[in-house]
C-alpha cells in the first residue's frame, strides 16, 4: 500500500498572510533588541515642518531589550498608535467597496464598447488600460477589475488577437494604475501619511508618470497584438484552447449602463474633484477625507436602491482587507532622509515596485489572473518580463526626473 504521502497532494507554496508577516516582524525586532546594541539617529524639522533624520547623527543609547509580553502588548499600542491611518483604510476601502458593487465599472466597459464598434480596433487596448489605469490611480480598484479578465481575454479573440493581450489590459491597467496613482488612498495617501508628507501632493508629476508608463506599456502590447493579428502562429499562447472563454462581443455589451449606473460615475467623478478641492484649498486630511468616501459609497447605494441591511454586509465585508504602504513607508521615508533623498521620491519609488511587483511575481497577483485568463504563467513571463524591464528603464528615468525636481 502505497503511503499517504504519495497518494495526497503537495501543498503548494503560499505566501503568508499579511497579519502573520507583521507578526513575525514584530517577533523578529523583539528578539534584536537583546542581540543588537541599541542605537539612534537624531531627528529634526525641516523647512516643510516634517520631522526627518539628521544624516551622521548615529550614536548608541542604553538597552531596553523587549520581552514577549511586552511585543504582545505593541500591538495594541501601535493600533492606538495608528488609529487614523487604520480608520481612514476601513472607510475608504469600505466606501469604495459600494461604489464597485454598483456594477457603474462593468457599465462603463460595455458603453465604451458599443462607442468603439467599427473603429480601429487596436484603440482599444491603450483606452481600457487607460480607464482601468484611472480607476486604480485614483479609487485604488485591483483585485475589482478581475472579473474583466475573460472578458476582455474574449475580446481579444474575437477581434483576432489573443488571450495575452486580453489578459495584458486588465493586468497592465491597474499594475500600471498602482504605480502612478495620484491619489489612490491605499498607497499614496498611505506612504504620504506616514511619510509625514500633504495629502495630493506632487499629483502633477505623477500623472505624467502615469501616463508615460500606459504609453509605454500600450505601444508594446499594440505590437504584440498586431503581430499575432498578422500570423497567429506567433502567438505566445498558440495552440492553447480558449473555448470555454471565446465570446462575442456583442453580449458584453449587454451589459446595463442606465442612468442608475452613470449617476453613480458622476458621484465618484465629483467626490475625486471634492477631495483634490479640499486637500489643496483647505488642508483636508484624514477626517475630512473619510468623511468625503463615507459620503460617495452611501449616496452611490442609494441610487442603486439598496437598503440599509445590503450596505451595512458590504461595509462589512470590505474591512477584510489591508494595505501594503503601512508596513514599507516606515522603512522607506527614513532610509531616504540619510540618503539625502526627497519623501517624495520615497513614495514614488514605492508605488512604482508596489504596481509593478503585482503582475508579474508568482506569490502575488499573477496567478490568479493567470489562472482566470488561461494563460500559462510561464507563457505570461514570455511577454510580461521584457516588457517590466522596459518599465524599470523608464522608471528609472522617472526617478532621476523627480530627484531632481524635489
Amino acid at each position: 500500500m502505497k503511503k499517504n504521502s504519495e497518494t495526497k497532494q503537495k501543498k503548494k507554496f503560499e505566501l503568508p498572510h499579511i497579519f502573520v508577516l507583521l507578526s513575525a516582524i514584530i517577533l523578529v525586532c523583539a528578539i534584536a533588541t537583546w542581540l543588537l546594541p541599541a542605537g539612534e539617529f537624531e531627528r529634526a524639522v525641516n523647512e516643510a515642518g516634517t520631522e526627518v533624520v539628521v544624516p551622521g547623527t548615529y550614536h548608541t543609547v542604553e538597552s531596553s531589550p523587549v520581552g514577549l509580553f511586552d511585543s504582545i502588548k505593541a500591538i495594541y499600542n501601535g493600533m492606538l498608535n495608528g488609529a487614523d491611518v487604520i480608520f481612514f483604510v476601513f472607510i475608504a476601502y469600505a466606501a469604495i467597496g459600494l461604489i464597485i458593487s454598483t456594477g457603474a465599472f462593468n457599465g462603463l466597459v460595455a458603453g465604451l464598447l458599443k462607442v468603439l464598434k467599427g473603429k480601429t480596433r487596436a484603440v482599444i487596448i491603450p483606452i481600457f488600460i487607460l480607464v482601468l489605469g484611472c480607476a486604480s490611480s485614483t479609487i485604488g480598484v485591483f483585485e475589482e477589475a478581475f472579473p474583466f479578465i475573460p472578458i476582455f481575454v474574449g475580446i481579444a479573440i474575437a477581434l483576432g488577437y489573443d488571450a495575452v493581450v486580453g489578459l495584458a489590459i486588465v493586468a497592465l491597467g491597474t499594475g500600471l494604475g498602482y504605480s502612478g496613482a495620484v491619489m489612490n488612498p491605499f498607497t499614496v495617501g498611505m506612504a504620504q501619511s506616514i511619510a509625514g508628507l500633504p495629502q495630493m501632493s506632487g499629483i502633477p508629476f505623477r500623472l505624467v508618470c502615469h501616463l508615460t508608463m500606459i504609453v509605454v506599456a500600450s505601444a508594446f502590447t499594440i505590437r504584440y497584438a498586431l503581430k499575432v493579428q498578422a500570423d497567429p502562429a506567433k502567438s505566445l499562447v498558440h495552440g492553447d484552447s480558449f473555448d470555454h472563454l471565446t465570446m462575442n462581443p456583442e453580449e458584453i455589451e449587454k451589459h446595463p449602463f442606465g442612468i442608475r449606473e452613470k449617476l453613480v460615475l458622476g458621484v465618484l467623478a465629483a467626490g475625486i474633484a471634492v477631495i483634490v478641492w479640499g486637500t489643496k484649498m483647505k488642508g483636508w486630511y484624514f477626517e475630512d477625507l473619510s468623511g468625503v468616501f463615507l459620503i460617495m459609497g452611501i449616496i452611490s447605494s442609494l441610487i442603486m436602491g439598496w437598503g440599509p441591511n445590503i450596505i451595512a454586509k458590504k461595509v462589512a465585508r470590505s474591512f477584510a482587507d489591508s494595505g501594503q504602504a503601512v508596513t514599507s513607508m516606515p522603512i522607506m521615508a527614513p532610509l531616504a532622509d540619510l540618503c539625502g533623498i526627497s519623501r517624495q521620491v520615497a513614495v514614488l519609488a514605492f508605488q512604482f515596485g508596489d504596481g509593478l511587483s503585482n503582475i508579474i511575481w508568482p506569490t502575488a497577483m499573477t496567478p490568479i489572473m493567470c489562472g482566470i485568463a488561461g494563460v500559462k504563467m510561464d507563457k505570461w513571463w514570455k511577454f510580461i518580463v521584457p516588457l517590466f524591464l522596459i518599465l524599470l528603464v523608464t522608471q528609472g528615468v522617472l526617478i532621476a526626473i523627480a530627484t531632481c525636481i524635489w
